[in-house]
């Protein structure tokens, strides 16, 4: 959530900035600047009055002592509007209060001078690309077919169990995905990062934190009884173990890790790109978060984006690194990185980590704070990553190693595997 500080002091950039994101409704800035200017006006009326009553009883106090009552009496008659005056005030000043919230949610983050202009991700700008494109075999068949002929993934029995888009992993098939999960962890840890295993459903408090609500709300599973929500990517957790929290400069950076199941409707996707894993409404992924000084969250975001490529190299992967131009950006990032891998079978690229710098746009919901050496608290800056997303890995693993044999595994996942075939 942008501070409303920022907002008013800086109008015409945030507007300007907001443009990048082609986001239309920027009356809402004005909104916001004259609802905080009510709400200003009013908290320096209650203030005054607080002060006049507060005069007023020290003054009937110092009368009373001298035994001066009819002048205390007098000044306690001239008084007596006070209370219900600041109540009135205090009560008008909750209901500004809570419009102005009400419009602040309602505004995305500001995009990062390096944002590129754009409307979609025909805009996105191909920072770098890694890798050769493998040739395979003109009899080469996309993964949804590999996974039939040897048998590690049944969508059918999925969708018989729950629906499309929960596919079942089965023998070699759940091994490789155990494998993946724990080396992306092992390297995590090598990284520097604190695994945890957080809930997997959520209150609302804690989608509000990272942005999901009330943005994403209807591409969430909602528990309706219990008002809970199955987590979209781990980032949520994750992130809101620091909900309301100071944290010491000292301890920076905070670097987290979780494994978790995620759940997404992805409601409207449709189509030949979302076939076999390309797109799934329950999927394994490993987080990275950071919590850091916000002097250095644009290194930490190149050190986070380099790290994610380490890992795709480690799989000898071929992969591309995008910068999201501001009309394909996430509500609440300041600068995202996508990184795609080729599926060779396919002949297209597949999103597989998203890598990016929410700024203090999470920290200021969240108010996750430090103290810096002014003594004056101050808000972290928050940032998140894919470490990887398992379903297109894996699409691409096995449609990018496919031979006569069968499926080579890549070297560094058969300690994890314990085989280095599926045939």
């Amino acid at each position: 959530m942008l501070q409303v500080n920022y907002i008013r002091e800086n109008r015409d950039h945030v507007i300007e900035r907001l443009a990048l994101r082609n986001f239309k409704q920027t009356t809402l800035v004005d909104e916001v600047v004259a609802l905080d200017e009510q709400r200003r006006q009013i908290q320096t009326e209650s203030d005054a009055l607080a002060a006049s009553a507060n005069t007023s009883a020290r003054q009937i106090g110092e009368l009373m002592r001298q035994g001066k009552r009819d002048e205390a009496e007098a000044i306690k008659a001239a008084s007596g509007g006070y209370k219900e005056q600041i109540k009135q005030l205090t009560d008008r000043l909750g209901e500004l209060e809570q419009q102005l919230h009400e419009k602040l949610v309602l505004l995305p983050n500001l995009p990062h001078t390096s944002v590129p202009a754009g409307v979609g991700a025909e805009d996105n700008e191909v920072v770098l690309e890694h890798g050769n494109k493998p040739s395979l075999a003109e009899d080469a068949v996309p993964h949804w077919e590999l996974t039939s002929k040897y048998g590690i993934i049944d969508f059918e029995l999925g969708t018989k169990i729950t629906g499309a888009g929960f596919p079942v992993y089965k023998g070699k098939g759940a091994r490789l995905q155990r494998a993946m999960i724990n080396f992306f962890l092992d390297r995590a840890q090598q990284a520097g990062y604190l695994e945890v295993q957080p809930p997997l459903l959520v209150n609302e408090a804690s989608g509000f934190g990272t942005g999901q609500l009330p943005d994403k709300e209807g591409q969430m599973y909602h528990v309706g009884v219990d008002d809970l929500y199955l987590i979209p990517t781990a980032e949520v957790p994750v992130t809101n173990l620091y909900r309301d929290v100071i944290v010491k400069e000292a301890d920076f950076p905070v670097k987290l890790t979780a494994y978790t199941p995620c759940f997404r409707r992805e409601a409207g996707s449709y189509g030949a790109h979302v076939r076999g894993l390309n797109r799934l409404h329950q999927f394994d992924k490993v987080e990275v978060v950071q919590l850091v000084h916000p002097e250095r969250s644009y290194e930490v975001l190149e050190e986070m984006s380099s790290y994610v490529q380490s890992l795709l190299q480690a799989l000898d992967l071929p992969y591309r690194v995008l910068r999201l131009c501001g009309g394909d950006m996430g509500f609440t990032s300041a600068l995202t990185y996508d990184m795609e891998v080729w599926s060779a079978a396919q002949q297209r690229w597949l999103e597989v980590s998203s890598v990016s710098n929410f700024e203090s746009y999470q920290s200021n919901r969240l108010k996750v704070r430090f103290k810096g050496e002014s003594g004056k608290t101050q808000l972290v800056h928050t940032l998140n990553g894919s470490a990887l997303a398992l379903p297109r890995i894996l699409a691409s693993i096995l449609e990018n190693n496919q031979t006569d044999r069968g499926i080579r595994i890549p070297d560094v996942l058969v300690p994890y595997t314990g085989f280095e075939w599926i045939d």
